[in-house]
């Protein structure tokens, strides 16, 4: 069967498969992020299925999402409606579209940097900085290269449940990785639909980061942990940079 791209299977169950990663804490841990600055309306680059951002809407934040995917928008839109919260949601790719208008700051979470090719880093980054209010904040997270060497590379991950199945299969050639994706739906009458997609993401190390930050106008001022962890033993890394000089 031939795989798909990237999120057009996986949308409808994205949220679902990930009811064990503390979405709530994770939101948390974010909005405390911003707090420290005074922000009023922002863009969440690759939303996905849209819990970062109706999280951050929720906290008084006008949000817009903002994704590759029109599958993720379409259950991004049919979450946000049914919670009554109006955010707006834009179909584009940050490596190659800057956003209409200027937002106070840009949010990026869950791997959304890690699925940015390398040669098209610079110009995503350039796109966040010319959506950006002078001053604004940009905050985002990777998957550190630790993760990719230990839990992705040569792995099949798995997650057995009552309607759906989910299978992995993780390869790593030097700075890509590439993860297929099958999942088996239960169907109302008892059969399973098989569906296949493929994951292509690049492992980026926090100098390469950091690099990229500045060359396009960023100023770094914080790469932590996972909600704060040691970032020599975290899975991923978080970092908080500002548009232009100072701190």
């Amino acid at each position: 069967m031939k795989n798909t791209a990237a999120y057009t299977n996986l949308a409808e169950w994205f949220e679902y498969l990930n009811d064990d990663c503390d979405y709530e804490n994770w939101s948390q841990y974010l909005i405390m992020q911003l707090k420290a600055f005074p922000l009023s309306c922002g863009l969440d680059v690759g939303c996905g299925g849209g819990w970062f951002t109706r999280a951050f809407q929720k906290q008084g934040y006008q949000m817009t999402g903002m994704d590759v995917s029109p599958q993720m928008l379409d259950f991004a839109q049919r979450k946000a409606l049914k919670s009554g919260i109006r955010s707006e949601y834009i179909l584009g790719d940050i490596a190659t579209k800057k956003p209409p208008k200027r937002f106070d700051f840009v949010t990026a979470i869950n791997d959304c940097i890690n699925y940015i090719p390398k040669n098209k880093l610079d110009n995503a980054f350039k796109n966040i900085a010319g959506c950006l209010k002078s001053g604004g904040v940009f905050l985002f997270d990777i998957s550190a290269p630790r993760k990719f060497a230990e839990k992705i590379a040569n792995t099949v991950s798995a997650d057995d449940r009552e309607d759906i199945t989910y299978l992995s299969f993780g390869t790593v050639e030097g700075d890509k990785a590439t993860l297929d994706v099958t999942l088996f739906v239960k169907g109302k009458e008892g059969g399973y639909t098989r569906l296949d997609e493929t994951h292509e993401q690049y492992i980026y190390s926090e100098e390469e980061i950091l690099s990229a930050l500045e060359k396009n106008g960023f100023t770094p001022l914080q790469v932590e942990g996972h909600l704060g962890e040691n970032k020599e033993t975290s899975d991923r890394l978080c970092f908080l940079a500002k548009k232009g000089g100072g701190k």
